[in-house]
């Protein structure tokens, strides 16, 4: 019960407000959610759309890149949707009778297969945290030693299957989340150029997208990372680092803000309006994973 009450106090406070009214009017945030259920991703967009102007990840960039001129709505919100779980099938008819345009970044060897995301291997609890900070080779000796292997068909899946994306793809735009999801900054350049600039070719080629953008798994990069994306020929590229994108905004490091996939209304304010992410800098904390400025071969 502690997590409710503390963000129900932090609303109280009027921040959340005031932060929406008058820092955020003229920015643009973006937030990611995972995999939430049906019934919360429904109250969480039925929200939004009271609070802000739900508006595309395309729709931004084009406006960023000059192909439109056309002025962003005050109190601009972008949702997306990191991975592409087999549940994001389920918010489907949510989508389409709110009517309202989400982005969802597709692991592109795990869809439209029985391959598992590694972070849902059975190890021990804290080990997962522990994996992303080792080198790749390490984390998958360690993941292989708990018997999981990136590369097995498993009896079930946890993606979204071929014709669940082709299905969507009117209606969602889908995005590029590398291959199998590595930690970037703790990996080979050649597994970096292969994971990104791979996952463009594998979904454009696979599903006949548009793949434009990339979102960084686990939000760590480094400045390795940002130079093979845009070598690799995308647009934008989406960390977690919290914030608001502006106009000038760097299209590599976009902004986001993570959401918990089952997190109350009163926590979706508080961080949708960037509080929360003001109080951990405050403190000295980050919600997720170190951002190197050197690749981890070269430290």
């Amino acid at each position: 019960m502690l997590r409710p009450t503390i963000f129900l106090l932090l609303r109280l406070t009027g921040v959340p407000f005031f932060l929406r009214e008058v820092v955020q009017r003229n920015k643009v945030t973006i937030l990611c959610y995972h995999d939430p259920s049906p019934e919360i991703a429904n109250r969480h967009i039925q929200l939004l759309k009271r609070k802000y102007s739900i508006i595309s990840l395309r729709q931004y960039i084009e406006w960023r890149t000059g192909i439109s001129t056309k002025p962003l709505p005050r109190k601009a919100v972008i949702l997306t949707f990191d991975d592409g779980h087999r549940n994001n099938y389920r918010l489907r008819g949510i989508i389409e009778e709110l009517n309202v345009p989400v982005t969802v970044f597709l692991c592109s060897s795990i869809v439209g297969t029985r391959r598992h995301y590694w972070w849902t291997a059975r190890v021990v609890k804290g080990e997962i945290a522990a994996l992303k900070r080792l080198p790749d080779e390490k984390r998958l000796a360690g993941l292989l030693a708990a018997g999981f292997d990136e590369s097995r068909e498993y009896d079930d899946r946890q993606a979204l299957s071929v014709e669940e994306v082709e299905s969507l793809k009117s209606i969602i735009d889908f995005q590029a989340h590398t291959r199998l999801h590595p930690i970037l900054s703790q990996c080979s350049t050649d597994r970096v150029v292969n994971e990104i600039a791979g996952s463009k070719t594998e979904l454009e080629e696979r599903f006949g997208l548009n793949v434009y953008a990339l979102a960084y798994p686990n939000g760590d990069y480094s400045d390795r990372e940002i130079e093979i994306v845009r070598n690799a020929g995308y647009k934008c590229a989406l960390t977690l680092d919290g914030g608001f994108n502006v106009q000038n905004t760097d299209l590599l490091r976009l902004h986001r803000i993570p959401i918990y996939d089952q997190a109350g209304l009163n926590e979706l304010i508080v961080k949708a309006s960037g509080f929360w992410d003001l109080l951990v800098r405050l403190f000295g904390g980050h919600e997720y994973g170190h951002k190197p400025t050197m690749p981890a071969e070269s430290l």
